[in-house]
């Protein structure tokens, strides 16, 4: 796709569903809480371009627009017809631009704490990138456990041997993921926006913990919306399929009408 190899996850039966991962993350975010959707739903779930295993370039941009473009192609390329489209974070920013922008081709979206809300109040992460220091840049151990504890309010077990590999991956992508960062920042669409009456079916869940990107954001998100289910979780951070996959992928059934 547009010079990128993309790789991605893929199983389960039904009608398509698209997840798409947050910054600095990766497909693997979605594993705890996949196995619960695969009996219901056909589960693709990319690396964007720049992030994971697919293929990155630094002569390629990776602002919103651009990665919004790749994964329509990506979708087209896979032959998806109609899919339900979901995301976290920077990738619900992604899935919620996709909805505005081609409504026909998207039975529902599923927002999990999205970018893009720029009218949101600020949360700690932005207060600290405000001060010029951004936390989702790791240059080093502390800053990755500082991590963890910002994107959770209980930071889920890993062993350390996975922890290390983790936090040592992080920092050898710290100079590509300021790329991106920086691309994502030049004139960023405003998610309250794009959206504003669109009437694609929606569930927005946010955690009221949530240090990454401030909860305000749900609300401001299900009144532009015209048919919308609104949840913020209690004591929940960032990453609701990570932290509590059982209850996260439960209230997205029920959305569906199928629990």
């Amino acid at each position: 796709v547009d010079g990128h190899t993309v790789v991605y996850l893929e199983g389960g039966s039904g009608e398509s569903l698209v997840l798409i991962h947050g910054f600095g993350a990766n497909k693997d975010n979605w594993l705890q809480i996949a196995p619960l959707l695969t009996p219901h739903y056909h589960l693709v779930i990319p690396d964007l371009p720049g992030f994971g295993e697919s293929t990155r370039s630094d002569s390629a941009t990776y602002s919103a627009d651009d990665q919004l473009r790749r994964l329509r192609a990506f979708v087209e390329n896979l032959g998806l017809d109609g899919i339900h489209l979901g995301g976290n974070s920077m990738g619900g920013w992604l899935a919620g631009l996709y909805a505005a922008r081609h409504p026909s081709e998207v039975k529902s979206q599923w927002l999990l704490a999205p970018a893009g809300v720029a009218s949101a109040q600020p949360s700690v992460l932005f207060e600290g990138i405000e001060r010029g220091d951004n936390a989702l840049l790791v240059e080093s151990p502390k800053d990755f456990s500082r991590l963890m504890e910002m994107c959770f309010t209980k930071v889920p077990y890993v062993p350390q041997a996975f922890s290390r590999c983790l936090c040592e991956q992080n920092m050898r992508d710290q100079p590509f993921n300021a790329k991106i960062f920086d691309e994502l920042a030049v004139e960023p669409p405003e998610l309250e926006q794009e959206l504003a009456d669109s009437e694609v079916k929606t569930q927005i869940l946010w955690g009221d913990g949530d240090q990454i990107l401030h909860c305000s954001g749900a609300a401001i998100l299900g009144a532009v919306l015209r048919n919308a289910q609104t949840i913020v979780m209690e004591k929940m951070g960032h990453c609701p399929m990570l932290e509590r996959p059982q209850e996260t992928a439960h209230l997205y059934l029920k959305f569906q009408g199928i629990a």
